[in-house]
């Protein structure tokens, strides 16, 4: 059991604490196509954070042409290169699956203003 969990902590990655439910966020991933590899960057919402340790996940919402896309991206994953915060969600729950049947204005998140210090620390990830 404690080689596991020392396996476990070395996959892991420390710049992804700070992401939490509400915030604005773009993903960078990275894609495979054929022998190329590229970055894409998925911008959306946070709505929900899940599981800890390696197997913690965030679901990433965005409206696309009209339709809602949802997609879950496990933090520690190799394939995401990094995860940058646009902006600071102000919420009161920890999940916000309510989001699902808002559209327009109703479906934004108040923005939650930073000090100095804490957008700077955002700056440096």
């Amino acid at each position: 059991m404690n080689l596991i969990k020392a396996v476990e902590q070395q996959q892991i990655k420390k710049a992804h604490k700070h992401v939490s439910a509400g915030d604005h966020v773009k993903v960078h991933l990275q894609i495979k196509e054929g022998t190329r590899e590229r970055i894409q960057i998925y911008e959306g919402t946070v709505i929900a954070r899940k599981g800890s340790g390696l197997s913690e996940t965030i679901t990433v919402r965005r409206i696309s042409y009209g339709v809602g896309i949802e997609r879950v991206f496990p933090l520690h994953s190799p394939r995401v290169a990094r995860i940058e915060i646009v902006r600071k969600g102000r919420v009161r729950r920890a999940k916000l699956y309510y989001i699902r049947k808002r559209v327009g204005k109703s479906a934004r998140v108040r923005e939650r203003l930073m000090s100095r210090e804490e957008r700077a620390m955002y700056e440096k990830e």
